[in-house]
């Protein structure tokens, strides 16, 4: 195993068999120095390096020119692509459903996680012999009552007991002053 490793190990720093390293000749042509920094070759093959010594390395990146060839709308997506480390994204809900996308749902009759798709309605119960209890018999509106039960009913009982349908009677008028004084305390006691 030790000796796997060191093969290995010398392959990649390239060590001759006497244990020194293996000097590699600069890549610019003409050059004999020593080729110590790697450059990639092209944009979309960098490897294997070419070598320069420390004088052509700074020609030739001074001349790189990583985006060279590219419109400005493939630059700007090769851009984007760095942003996810180049790996395959996609808009949230454009993949197709698989496993791994499976919803788990399960029971919650207290609508803990979710919301259920149909409302349960609320329960409203008032302390007995209080304004809006006696409101509510007043209009005649049950305990599950909402905003729209409570207009809906006000308008029924306004077009009954309007003085001019009842041609002008002092009961409907009076009846008609407790519908509205019932009406405005459930609402203010819905809204509270």
């Amino acid at each position: 195993m030790g000796k796997q490793h060191f093969q290995s190990f010398a392959a990649s720093k390239k060590w001759g068999s006497g244990q020194q390293e293996v000097q590699q000749q600069c890549d610019a042509p003409g050059c004999e120095g020593k080729g110590e920094f790697p450059a990639p070759r092209t944009r979309n093959r960098p490897r294997p390096y070419l070598y320069f010594c420390l004088e052509h390395v700074r020609a030739y990146n001074a001349g790189w020119d990583y985006y060279k060839g590219m419109s400005s709308a493939q630059i700007d997506a090769d851009r984007r692509l760095d942003v996810v480390w180049r790996r395959q994204t996609w808009a949230l809900g454009g993949k197709q459903k698989s496993r791994a996308d499976a919803t788990f749902e399960f029971d919650d009759p207290l609508d803990t996680f979710y919301e259920s798709e149909i409302k349960k309605p609320i329960r409203r119960r008032f302390r007995p012999g209080s304004s809006e209890a006696l409101a509510q018999l007043e209009l005649g509106l049950e305990d599950d009552f909402d905003v729209q039960d409570l207009k809906g009913r006000y308008k029924v009982l306004v077009k009954r007991w309007h003085p001019d349908a009842n041609g002008g009677a002092r009961e409907a008028e009076e009846r008609l002053k407790s519908i509205n004084a019932a009406y405005k305390t459930l609402k203010i006691a819905i809204n509270a």
